[in-house]
């Protein structure tokens, strides 16, 4: 079994070690989408083709994977703490660079790498350790579910708040491709000083017994099927419609600043109701999710056709919603499948295959010229229809 090296005594401050450490994962989610916003920024100021700067969203993805299958398993082997606080400083360090972005276009490459690598391994060990200090016996009340969730709502918080504030200083502040990274910097350093005081978790050599001791065919079966469209939905939703919109000149930054709040924040708003959905059946969450991911994508078909803002907006507000869903059953699902000792390995695989979602709005600017955005729209809503039918099923089963 792990060894726990520390436990919170008195009662009253129990849940404090889960909540300061909760904090690195908000840190996370905003460094993700603090660059999202400035992508217009970039095409005009710094001459960045639409493919491009997709592309460097995509970046992300490939320092994100190894960050996290690397920060999953030494997260389990070394303990949570030392590998979420070196994560978060080299997410440090990865705003740092991007902001020597200004001078030169090609340090955005290796910037949004490290993001990548930074957030991956944070992700993986963060997540652990988060669900670890919100539950027993740190936080004996806490309610089922609770703990698993938790690291969820402030990625998201992260999502919806980095976004938003970057957007708002590139549209007003001067030299935004400098002071809308302040903020994080400001944020990561305080969590990370924040979370130095956590107590560890976990850490040490798994038992013999371990490598069949967690489920792999209800993760196989409950979550992979599902887990890229946790954030191939939003991303659609604040990437791909903000560039699709009409009658916002002058004011696409800010649009796209308040898509990526409104995406993220509509995926906290559902966070009761998932709850409910939870108590009812274990992939009640799962169906509803993709059945309203597949309306916000159904909805987004209508949007490119007029490339109407408000109706992006509102196809944004529902796809974030299935995001929420969709994250919260995962996160529960795969903490439900996974001991304790190979608990940030498991939720690494998880954030691994829900990450490879974030592909699809370079997909979309691959593929629009040939088939069109709005058939494009339609055709994720039929598959994830078809993702739902197979949940479905597999439910009967």
């Amino acid at each position: 079994m792990s060894t726990i090296t520390s436990r919170p005594a008195p009662a009253r401050t129990a849940s404090r070690p889960g909540l300061r450490a909760a904090w690195m994962m908000t840190a996370s989610g905003w460094s993700a989408n603090q660059f999202s916003s400035l992508l217009g920024v970039y095409r005009s100021g710094l001459g960045l083709s639409e493919s491009a700067a997709t592309g460097l969203v995509a970046v992300y993805v490939l320092g994100l994977i190894p960050g996290l299958l690397a920060g999953g398993p030494l997260a389990d082997r070394l303990g949570r703490r030392p590998v979420a606080l070196t994560a978060l400083a080299v997410n440090l360090v990865a705003t740092a660079v991007l902001m020597a972005g200004t001078a030169s276009a090609w340090w955005l490459l290796p910037g949004r790498l490290l993001t990548g690598i930074g957030a991956g391994a944070l992700l993986a060990a963060g997540s652990a350790w988060v669900k670890e200090l919100s539950g027993p016996p740190f936080v004996p009340d806490a309610a089922p579910g609770a703990a698993a969730r938790r690291p969820g709502l402030f990625v998201s918080a992260g999502f919806a708040s980095g976004g938003l504030v970057s957007a708002l200083i590139a549209q007003w502040a001067p030299h935004p491709t400098v002071l809308a990274y302040v903020p994080h910097l400001l944020l990561a350093g305080g969590a990370w000083a924040a979370a130095y005081g956590a107590p560890e978790t976990g850490g040490g050599p798994a038992p013999a017994a371990s490598p069949a001791g967690w489920d792999r065919a209800r993760f196989r079966r409950a979550v992979l099927p599902l887990a890229p469209w946790v954030f191939a939905a939003p991303t659609v939703g604040f990437v791909t419609l903000p560039a699709l919109v009409h009658g916002v000149a002058g004011w696409r930054t800010v649009y796209a600043g308040i898509a990526t709040a409104v995406v993220p924040g509509a995926g906290l708003l559902v966070q009761p109701p998932a709850r409910r959905l939870t108590a009812r059946g274990r992939r009640a969450a799962a169906r509803a999710g993709l059945a309203v991911v597949a309306a916000g994508f159904a909805l987004a078909a209508a949007a490119a056709c007029g490339g109407r803002p408000v109706l992006a907006l509102g196809a944004a507000a529902v796809l974030g919603a299935g995001y929420g869903l969709l994250l919260s059953y995962g996160l529960t699902e795969t903490a439900a499948a996974a001991p304790p000792e190979r608990l940030a390995r498991v939720t690494a695989l998880f954030w691994t295959a829900a990450y490879t979602g974030m592909a699809a709005p370079y997909a979309v600017t691959l593929l629009q010229g040939t088939f069109g955005a709005a058939r494009l729209m339609g055709a994720g809503a039929v598959l994830a229809a078809v993702t739902w039918a197979g949940v479905a099923a597999g439910s009967r089963r």
